[in-house]
């Protein structure tokens, strides 16, 4: 049974100083009198061929939206957090709001332009310095932050000693709550009309601690509104409570911070603090919203939680629909893979599949069900249930496809299997964006026996594949996978109720035999997964009902 504390770091009265660098900046929209329902400015569509017939806007409820990450795709990305910062927010665009991300620049980007533009913040006593980079696409402005802290640490994000990565997120943070003014995008900075933060995760979740200390306890953005998003409860951004003299807050701040365990005792924990500050708080599932309220889904925190039940709402994450679309899928272009659709999937996936076997050396039949696994190489994905249903897997007429890295002990275990049984079993221990997509076109079942998923984004990418996903059923793959019925042929494919090897055997074997024997029912299953309209439009359309209800429900 796994350790229930969270992890730690993944790896002040307000100064003269701050009231001076706020006077430097025009306030005029932040006076008493400011009107809160008026936008500054809306997004030019009819500049893009693609909003050439733009969809109808928000209304009177067009807001100026930041959303604030670590890491943001295509540019920089460790998981799903990287695809919703990318995706997301060109899908408010697209609805008439006019949407900015903020994200640090590890690297060269081609895309964003110097704006020229430098600030100094004053982190645990020492002088950081950040200059702003700028891109216009899709909408959205995306603005880079860069910084010596954030440089060339793309492949590392969350790396580092304790102490300097808490550093990094209080620079981050600090810098990104003031960007509103001192930013201009398309000649024009955000200003607090109709403004609200998205932040997302314990790294930017200071973010509402920082608007409501330095801003709206003087005064000021009194009607700017902060959105936190939870994409894993497990990281809360942990450590002694003298932490709490580098976030540079007022001393009464500090209970905010605190939190008792009966493990690790009082600590200081950012998480706990941006929950209790943040206007509204989501997460990114319905299932993973029930989960996290649970002392063993809350990993602490559900207290808390559960205090804020009001403001919390569950929003299953979309996916973009040209990247996994088999139909465009540029990674099934060549070597003997092909693009399918909707239309011909049942004569054309079978090709990907025959590359598929091809590319990795295994027998090229088509009667045999693939199997696959794409994920993290850890207690949560699970890995370890499929080595022990290995026996019974290898037993029956299959293969199966292994992608993945992490623990050295279970990328270790992968070469093994693919050595003992390298018939039926392939591993590819590392990760290929390349060979990800392959997998989930070319298999035909995939497994996620996940021991939490707050969400889960490949049994999406499955299913929009043609692939059958058997998941455990917990968080957003108990959302987003119906059981299968086969009296009335609805479903999209397998679930299993407990983490064990037993159910996931009963699961798959259920899923391998229709498979064989009831060819009508599978592409059934294949069809109505396919049909289904996984994009981030309809999630925006909540997150927006979740943005006007902090906005005038506060």
């Amino acid at each position: 049974m796994p350790s229930l504390l969270p992890k730690t770091y993944e790896s002040s009265d307000l100064t003269d100083d701050r009231l001076g660098s706020l006077t430097e900046i025009n306030l005029e929209s932040a006076s008493d009198d400011a009107d809160p329902g008026a936008a500054n400015s809306k997004p030019d569509f009819a500049a893009t061929e693609e909003n050439e017939n733009p969809p109808p806007l928000a209304g009177a409820n067009v807001m100026n939206i930041i959303l604030v990450a670590m890491e943001c795709a295509p540019w920089s990305k460790t998981g799903g957090l990287g695809d919703v910062a990318g995706a997301l927010p060109k899908a408010l665009a697209r609805r008439g709001h006019r949407v900015m991300v903020v994200v640090p620049r590890y690297g060269i980007y081609s895309e964003a332009k110097d704006l020229g533009l430098y600030k100094r913040y004053k982190i645990a006593g020492q002088d950081m310095e950040v200059n702003y980079f700028h891109a216009s696409i899709d909408g959205v402005d995306f603005v880079f932050m860069e910084s010596p802290d954030f440089r060339h640490r793309g492949n590392n994000i969350y790396g580092g000693g304790r102490v300097d990565i808490l550093k990094r997120m209080v620079l981050f943070c600090k810098a990104a709550v003031e960007i509103p003014w001192i930013v201009p995008c398309g000649g024009v900075c955000y200003g607090d009309g109709n403004l609200v933060f998205i932040a997302n995760d314990w790294h930017t979740a200071l973010l509402p601690v920082y608007l409501k200390a330095y801003y709206r306890d003087n005064g000021l953005m009194k009607y700017t509104r902060s959105v936190l998003v939870i994409h894993n409860i497990a990281h809360q951004g942990r450590g002694p409570v003298e932490d709490f003299s580098i976030v540079d807050l007022p001393d009464h701040y500090l209970d905010l911070f605190k939190l008792y365990d009966p493990v690790g005792g009082e600590h200081f924990n950012i998480f706990a603090a941006g929950l209790k500050t943040a206007d509204r708080v989501v997460t990114v599932s319905h299932g993973y919203a029930w989960e996290i309220k649970t002392s063993e889904g809350g990993w602490g925190l559900h207290e808390i939680i559960n205090d804020s039940d009001w403001k919390l709402q569950g929003i299953v994450n979309g996916i973009d629909m040209t990247d996994w679309n088999p139909e465009v899928d540029i990674h099934l272009k060549s070597d003997g893979y092909t693009n399918f659709s909707l239309d011909n999937f049942q004569t054309k996936k079978p090709q990907c599949k025959a590359a598929l076997q091809r590319e990795l050396g295994l027998p090229i039949r088509d009667d045999v069900p693939m199997i696959g696994f794409i994920g993290r190489l850890d207690h949560q994905k699970g890995v370890d249930l499929i080595a022990e249903a290995i026996p019974w897997i290898v037993s029956q007429d299959v293969q199966l496809v292994l992608l993945g890295t992490g623990r050295a002990d279970l990328e270790e275990m992968l070469k093994k299997f693919d050595s003992q049984y390298h018939n039926k079993v392939r591993s590819w221990v590392g990760f290929s964006v390349k060979m990800a997509h392959r997998i989930t076109a070319g298999v035909d079942i995939l497994l996620m026996p996940s021991r939490f998923e707050p969400c889960g984004l490949n049994q999406l990418y499955a299913m929009m594949n043609g692939t059958i996903p058997v998941v455990h059923a917990v968080g957003g793959l108990r959302d987003t996978v119906q059981q299968f019925d086969p009296y009335n042929e609805t479903g999209f494919g397998w679930t299993f109720e407990r983490a064990e090897a037993n159910r996931l055997i009963n699961a798959l074997g259920n899923c391998l035999n229709t498979y064989r024997n009831y060819k009508d029912s599978w592409v059934g299953l294949q069809r109505r997964g396919m049909s289904q309209d996984l994009s981030w439009d309809n999630a925006a359309k909540l997150y927006e009902e979740v943005l006007v209800a902090a906005k005038y429900q506060w």
